[in-house]
């Protein structure tokens, strides 16, 4: 029974981990649990293949929920939301003999007698599994902090995700509060077994990390992000317990929170950073080439190789340059690229001055967008989400927005989260494509849709695959002129550019992790061809040296889409809905992109034959 593989980067990066709180409970409940699967195998009881499926799931997700309590904060139903898991290195080494162990037990089952979503199911636990047990020989338990996200990060967001409605609630939180110096704790034995093998993150994208911890490490309790749940409680919690729930979160943060992270910022200043590594290529690490391309297997869903996406960039690259020279052309624009381009990055006219202005845009934007979402979609998803500003601590390392899941059983909205820091690099003729892919019809219309698919598996509803969420992300970028946006010149440069933001990512990615690329040749490839800051693009390149492979999922993913779509408007003709595309695509949640592939074929064979039968 192996954890979740969750591929999607909002869910990554919500997990944190530290001790549990009642270790013979927890201990009595896990070994209770794999008794529980041990005897599918044995099968006493006579259980059909799938009935026995179906329970091997149904014990993954309590045991998900025990050992990731996270996950039942994030999704909103009953657990232990005032523990954290456990990732110590000794939990490591279990967890990769419990996958061993699921292996096994998922093995003895026979294939070949489940059917449709069963067999579906299966295929996907096996594979996940498969692939966990693969990536055990990278170190990745080692690079748990950089300047994208780690302890400093994930405790804040875990903090700002927690129900606040109740005082149980807030003593679920004081409860993780007061666990996570042990958290800090593990996290640092990570970091330092990392530090004398050799496994760090490169040490140019660590120079903004200590800042990031000591914006935590305030002088007034209530000043830390790490208890900003205690300055606006709801009056529906009296002055007795807010008093007393507030003192106790304060007296955590003084005798547990503030020393942990000073000593996580003192050993970040004096050890982790001085000694992490100079190189910039996951190539230079322990199995550095297999790991890499083990990394763009995951990410891309597909078995090409690191030269083969590189290529698909180089032409991706060349092809989408092709139509931003057409828009400058026929902007009436008189000048070359270069110029076009300095004229979009410097002229104060696509600007915003505040903060409060540049929020308001984008909920203006994605207030339009969700009014033509009918006519591009046949199912839409019940949540709402909202558009906020990424937090100031985060904010200078961060990219330009990001979103993040919400939950109709934790009362939580999906969050867009749109970067206030540094205004001047911030510009209005990008806003339209970076909404429809963060809100709607991108990530959150597609993660909320999955989400409510309520005959769906649960790993599949709260899970993804990066290929398919981010593909589907830019892929809804395109749908932007359908939908009424990019009807100046700018804001279709602004398209593109993001278009062609995505395709070299496949360049510059293979080219510094595999090819030998250094960071500068990265940058000035990435400033060569694209509208955007050099601000930006300079926070982005980081992100790439620091997560090896993710940012190949876009294009990847929205090619293949975009190849479904035109396969089945030829197949179809007239008789193409693209409301009913968009329903098959999104309708069985994310999926790798070879059974992506399989299910809008069946469909439109369906389709053609009931047309021949008529």
């Amino acid at each position: 029974m192996h954890k979740l593989s969750i591929c999607c980067l909002a869910l990554l990066c919500l997990i944190v981990v530290a001790a549990p709180a009642s270790a013979n409970d927890y201990e009595a409940q896990r070994e209770d649990l794999w008794s529980q699967v041990d005897a599918l195998v044995e099968n006493a009881t006579g259980l059909s293949e799938a009935e026995r499926l179906d329970k091997y799931i149904e014990l993954f997700y309590d045991y998900t929920l025990l050992t990731s309590p996270e996950m039942a904060t994030y999704i909103g139903v009953p657990g232990d939301h005032g523990r954290w898991s456990d990732n110590s290195l000794a939990e490591v080494a279990r967890g990769e003999a419990e996958q061993r162990r699921a292996l096994e037990i998922l093995s003895s089952f026979d294939r070949e007698q489940l059917e449709g979503e069963d067999r579906l199911n299966y295929d996907l636990l096996l594979h996940s599994i498969e692939e966990s047990i693969a990536g055990e020989k990278f170190k990745g338990e080692y690079l748990v902090l950089n300047q994208m996200g780690g302890v400093h990060s994930n405790v804040p967001r875990m903090m700002a995700m927690m129900p606040k409605r109740s005082v149980g609630d807030y003593e679920n939180i004081v409860s993780r509060l007061d666990g996570a110096d042990v958290l800090v704790a593990n996290t640092i034995e990570r970091l330092r077994k990392g530090l004398e093998m050799g496994v760090t993150p490169p040490k140019i994208t660590l120079r903004d990390v200590a800042a990031q911890v000591e914006a935590l490490l305030t002088e007034d309790p209530m000043a830390s992000p790490l208890l900003t749940p205690f300055t606006g409680m709801p009056d529906s919690i009296d002055e007795a317990d807010r008093e007393r729930l507030t003192a106790e979160a304060a007296a955590i943060f003084t005798n547990k929170l503030q020393p942990a992270f000073a000593a996580l910022h003192a050993f970040l200043t004096d050890e982790y950073i001085p000694g992490a590594r100079e190189s910039i290529a996951t190539r230079e690490l322990p199995d550095g080439a297999e790991w890499y391309a083990y990394r763009a297997r995951q990410s891309t869903t597909t078995d090409m190789t690191p030269e083969e996406i590189h290529e698909i960039g180089l032409a991706e690259v060349a092809r989408i340059r092709g139509e931003m020279d057409t828009v400058i052309e026929e902007s009436g624009f008189e000048g070359s690229f270069e110029d076009f381009t300095t004229f979009l990055r410097e002229d104060p006219q696509f600007y915003f001055e505040t903060g409060e202005e540049l929020l308001a845009a984008y909920r203006d934007i994605s207030k339009r967008a969700d009014a033509k979402l009918v006519g591009l979609f046949g199912t839409l998803p019940r949540l709402p989400y909202g558009v906020e500003p990424i937090p100031d601590f985060m904010a200078p390392s961060s990219t330009t927005a990001y979103y993040q899941p919400g939950s109709i059983e934790a009362g939580r909205a999906g969050t867009y989260f749109a970067n206030t820091y540094k205004l001047e690099t911030r510009p209005k003729w990008e806003m339209e494509a970076l909404s429809l892919h963060e809100a709607v019809p991108g990530h959150h219309l597609q993660i909320a849709l999955q989400a409510e698919i309520e005959d769906l598996a649960w790993f599949r509803r709260f899970g993804g695959y990066g290929a398919f969420v981010e593909g589907w992300g830019l892929y809804s970028e395109s749908l932007g002129e359908d939908m009424g946006f990019y009807t100046d010149p700018h804001s279709k440069f602004g398209q593109l550019t993001y278009e062609i933001w995505r395709a070299v990512r496949l360049v510059v990615d293979t080219g510094m992790h595999y090819l030998g690329w250094t960071r500068q040749e990265a940058i000035d490839y990435f400033i060569a061809n694209s509208g955007k800051q050099e601000h930006d693009i300079v926070v982005e390149i980081d992100r790439y040296i620091v997560w090896p492979g993710q940012a190949l999922s876009y294009k990847i993913g929205e090619l293949k889409i975009k190849e479904l779509r035109a396969y089945a408007e030829t197949e179809l003709g007239d008789s193409f809905d693209i409301r009913a595309f968009h329903d098959v695509v999104l309708g069985n949640g994310s999926l790798p992109l070879d059974v992506l592939e399989t299910q809008v074929h069946e469909w439109v064979a369906g389709l053609k034959a009931a047309m021949a039968r008529t």
